[in-house]
């Protein structure tokens, strides 16, 4: 599911990524590198399917060293568009909620614009901005 979300990310990151390693590459990078960091239990992953079974996309609520969070999410090229990513991280969310925490974190690149859109529609607010610059 991670490797067929990224073709055609708008994720500033996964997109440097894809331009020195193949999807698979990135996903698996990922997975070894970036998800182990997250210390929220693996059962809280979902992913989303159409009522036949055939997968939309997925999320992962978890948890860094700070907060609750919506660690990852993501849609299938095929199924991008038709609103799925609000169910998706309604789910997210949902999962996250019934923890009782006080807040749950989530983030996205300024360039992606449907992804900010699903969060303001989810009802979370920009509650701060970062700059990641980048020498070659």
């Amino acid at each position: 599911m991670l490797t067929l979300t990224l073709e055609g990310t708008l994720d500033a990151h996964s997109r440097r990524d894809l331009t020195t390693a193949s999807a698979a590459e990135v996903a698996l990078g990922q997975l070894d590198g970036e998800f182990p960091g997250y210390v929220g239990p693996r059962e809280w992953w979902r992913i989303a399917c159409l009522p036949d079974g055939e997968p939309v996309g997925f999320v992962i609520p978890s948890r860094n060293s700070y907060n609750a969070i919506i660690a990852y999410i993501g849609v299938v090229p095929a199924h991008r568009g038709h609103g799925y990513i609000d169910d998706i991280l309604a789910e997210g969310t949902r999962i996250l909620a019934s923890q009782d925490v006080p807040r749950i974190r989530a983030a996205t690149d300024v360039g992606n614009i449907p992804m900010a859109k699903a969060f303001a529609r989810a009802g979370y607010a920009v509650t701060g901005r970062q700059v990641d610059m980048v020498w070659s």
